[in-house]
Order: structure tokens, then sequence, then C-alpha cells
């Protein structure tokens, strides 16, 4: 038995993906391209940790790495979704550490990103 509300805390870490999401898209919208995909990370890891949760029944770690969150749920993606957790590793990195540095996307790549980041983040929530 758990010590803690289950559906309580899925739902906390899908709502803040719903609204990080929100935010990212303002940012990439104001060019703010690096800002915003740092957003698209942030909105990735809250809803695999929602998914952490429901598959572990635990509380989410506190790291930041998608490819842990992932292998540790029961969701198993396409190479091309995996492909995209890597990419916004690099945004949160960047987002975090001085000493990280990432390149800035163009307009084209940063809107790709975000459109790929809602395409998943629709997914992983039909999959609660």
């Amino acid at each position: 038995m758990t010590s803690f509300n289950l559906e309580k805390q899925i739902n906390y870490w899908k709502s803040g993906a719903e609204s990080d999401i929100e935010s990212a898209e303002i940012l990439i919208e104001k060019g703010k391209y690096l800002h915003g995909l740092f957003f698209c990370h942030l909105t990735i890891e809250k809803a695999l940790k929602a998914h952490f949760v429901k598959s572990n029944k635990q509380l989410a770690p506190k790291t930041h790495n998608l490819i842990y969150l992932l292998r540790n749920t029961d969701l198993v993606l396409d190479e091309s979704k995996e492909k995209l957790l890597g990419i916004l590793l690099k945004y949160q990195l960047e987002g975090r550490y001085p000493e990280y540095e990432v390149s800035t996307p163009g307009r084209k790549d940063a809107q790709n990103y975000l459109r790929e980041t809602k395409e998943l983040l629709e997914w992983l929530i039909q999959k609660l």
C-alpha cells in the first residue's frame, strides 16, 4: 500500500506538463527558442514522471533525465519519439548549467521540436 495519493501525484505531474507546454509555445512564438525548448523538456519530464508514478506506485525521482524516466515506466516509444528525448535533454542542460553550451536552433527547428513535443505529450496523456 502506498503512503501517498497515487492519483493526486499523477494529476500533479500531468497538469504541470500541460501548463509548461503553454509556456513553451509562448516563448518560441516570441523567438526565445532556448527558453522555449527548456520548457518543452520540462513538459515531457513531467509527463514521464506521471508515468513513473503510475508504473512504479511510488513518488517520481528527482531527476531531469528523460531517458532514465522512460526506462523506468511501462512505456515503449518508437525511434523518432525516443530521438526527441535526446534532443530535448540538450536544452535542459543548457538551461541549468552555464558551462554547457548548445547552439541556438533556428525558428523552423524550434517550431518543429515544439510540434513534436506537443504530439508526444498528447500521446503520453492518452496512455495515463
